[in-house]
């Protein structure tokens, strides 16, 4: 009986684990209507009193307005064909915004994204999924007065645009439009117009299968800003 036993538990012992594989790998999609987003959550404490500090506002002017790129679950929204009106089908959600941070030299980087389903100047013209977003440059991350923020770079065409004077702050948040100026495509600009808030949820704050989603999903001509594979680089790019 025990040396049958202890076969038993040696073969049990050398099973592969697949339960982690299983766990990150890629979830599906969930089409834009029916893709619920993650509640506002950021680190306790200082971190997150940062990252909502200088949350940005975001005025639409046309488009789409912001939805949640991922659920829960990990599975990605599935975006919008580039036809009919620019916002058909995508003017009404609440939205989700994203912010990673990181110390770049003796400064600090906040970047804030958002996901929009299509960006189609009108119909026929665009692609679907867009991704858009701006990096505040801050003095330190110990403050979070107006005072320390050095540039404001809202995104437009894969690059990034600094301001260190021109922009315009609601208490400590920089004031960004998403906009097409027909044909182009869309992108974010600094404006002086205030505009709404989407539930907030920092990189650190995700599930793991939350940041594989967004590591691994290929969302076509529009780039996660903050995942492993380009949020470096695009701090790099960030110049001021």
């Amino acid at each position: 009986m025990i040396p049958r036993l202890i076969a038993g538990l040696t073969a049990l012992a050398v099973l592969p684990v697949t339960a982690s594989p299983v766990e990150l790998s890629r979830r599906g999609t969930v089409g834009s209507d029916d893709i619920v987003g993650l509640p506002q959550t950021v680190p306790a404490g200082a971190t997150g009193g940062l990252y909502l500090a200088y949350q940005p506002d975001l005025h639409v002017v046309n488009g789409c307005v912001p939805f949640p790129g991922v659920d829960a679950n990990g599975n990605t929204n599935a975006g919008l064909k580039p036809t009919g009106k620019p916002s058909g089908d995508c003017d009404k959600s609440t939205g989700q915004i994203y912010v990673r941070g990181a110390s770049s030299g003796d400064r600090y980087a906040l970047m804030y994204s958002w996901y929009f389903p299509k960006d189609s100047p009108s119909t026929d013209l665009g692609h679907r999924h867009d991704w858009e977003g701006v990096i505040v440059w801050l003095s330190n991350a110990a403050n979070t007065n107006a005072a320390n923020i050095l540039a404001v770079c809202p995104s437009a065409h894969g690059g990034w645009e600094c301001s260190t004077d021109g922009y315009t702050l609601d208490g400590t948040a920089p004031l960004i439009k998403y906009e097409s100026i027909w044909p182009v495509n869309h992108a974010c600009g600094l404006t002086t117009t205030v505009g709404g808030r989407q539930p907030l949820v920092a990189w650190e704050s995700m599930s793991k299968v939350v940041q594989n989603a967004l590591d691994t999903t290929d969302f076509g001509s529009g780039n996660v800003p903050f995942n492993e594979a380009n949020f470096a680089k695009n701090l790099a790019n960030a110049t001021f």
